[in-house]
């Protein structure tokens, strides 16, 4: 028998499954876990845990702003009930007019020379891009509120203040920066809000029954 040229092999190709991207980010983050000390471990576990369960409230906006509604009240019925703590009460508040602002700003400031231009045509449908996106501005603000909440546990953080002052600079504080918001949508004629926009939700939808009987005729 005259001896055959051995077949050249084929280099076989790895199989990589299908959500080995979306994990990347986890194992770096196993990685780093186990290189950690045992005490940074441990954090870094929790954050993991607790960053998962945020993933998962992305799409609950209502509850999760009734969730910080609830916070807020029981916040101020402490502040009420303890008769002090207005200093980290006026803190809380500038925060959260700052996050405020952020969510109320265009990502990119259109006065600038490489701004976007905003929509201004009847019927023309661009998506606001905010500076502060929806969740984080809930994520940051629901964290500052547990913060003032805990730093009201101690009696170190309760000053003395003639409250009524601060009380009235941050309602002056507030009405001038929503003003000056408020000229800067005028002036380039933009919402921050999706009410109105149209959308093509709708036409999506299947109509079942009459919908097929009039195109027949």
């Amino acid at each position: 028998q005259a001896a055959r040229d051995p077949e050249p092999q084929r280099p076989r190709s790895r199989a990589v499954p299908a959500d080995s991207h979306l994990g990347g980010r986890a194992d770096q983050h196993m990685e780093a876990t186990e290189e950690a000390p045992p005490g940074v471990a441990k954090v870094l576990e929790l954050q993991r845990v607790v960053q998962r369960y945020l993933d998962k409230t992305i799409l609950w906006v209502r509850c999760r702003w009734a969730a910080f509604a609830a916070l807020i009240v029981c916040y101020a019925l402490r502040v009420y009930l303890k008769q002090g703590f207005f200093v980290v009460s006026y803190g809380l508040g500038i925060y959260i007019l700052n996050l405020l602002i952020g969510f109320l700003s265009p990502a990119v400031d259109p006065d600038s020379e490489d701004g976007p231009v905003l929509p201004t045509k009847d019927g023309e449908f661009r998506p606001f891009t905010r500076k502060l996106p929806e969740f984080k501005f809930w994520v940051s603000a629901f964290r500052a509120t547990i913060c003032a909440g805990f730093m009201t546990l101690f009696d170190l953080f309760d000053l003395p203040v003639f409250w009524p002052i601060l009380l009235a600079y941050f309602i002056l504080l507030l009405v001038l920066t929503l003003k000056d918001r408020v000229k800067h949508m005028i002036k380039h004629k933009y919402i921050p809000f999706s009410f109105g926009k149209q959308t093509y939700g709708e036409l999506s939808k299947v109509k079942a029954g009459g919908g097929g009987g009039k195109d027949a005729k």
